[in-house]
C-alpha cells in the first residue's frame, strides 16, 4: 500500500492519505481573531482538505485539540459545537500545548475515514 502526499513541501504535506485513512492537521489563517473564531477557522480548512479528499466531517475518526492557553477551552467548544454534526462526533482529546507560532491560539490534529 501506497502513502499519498498531498500538496508536499520540504518541511511537511498539507496531509497524508494511507489505506483510505486520512491525517491532517489544521491551523487557523485568523491570527488576529479570538478562539471561538480560531477554531471555526481550522475547522473550516478541516472541511475543505476532507471534501478534497473525498470525505466529510461526518468520517472523522479522531480530532486532537491543542489550546495554546487553557483559559480558551470554552470559547474553542463554542465554535466545536456548532460544527461537530450531533451524534457524529469522534473521539476527541484536547490539550494545552506551547504553540510554536505565538498568535496560534489552536490547532487541531484529525484522523478520518476517506
Amino acid at each position: 500500500m501506497s502513502i499519498e502526499r498531498i500538496d508536499p513541501e520540504a518541511r511537511w504535506s498539507d496531509a497524508t492519505v494511507f489505506n483510505d485513512t486520512i491525517y491532517y492537521t489544521s491551523v487557523p489563517d485568523n491570527l488576529d481573531a479570538d478562539a471561538t473564531a480560531q477554531t471555526a477557522n481550522a475547522l473550516a480548512a478541516v472541511d475543505m482538505i476532507l471534501a478534497r479528499l473525498g470525505s466529510n466531517k461526518t468520517r472523522i475518526l479522531d480530532a486532537t485539540i491543542f489550546l495554546a492557553d487553557k483559559a480558551d477551552f470554552a470559547a474553542m467548544n463554542a465554535a466545536w459545537d456548532a460544527w461537530v454534526p450531533e451524534g457524529k462526533a469522534p473521539v476527541r482529546c484536547t490539550v494545552q500545548a506551547a504553540l510554536m507560532n505565538p498568535r496560534y491560539k489552536v490547532e487541531i490534529k484529525i484522523i478520518a475515514a476517506r
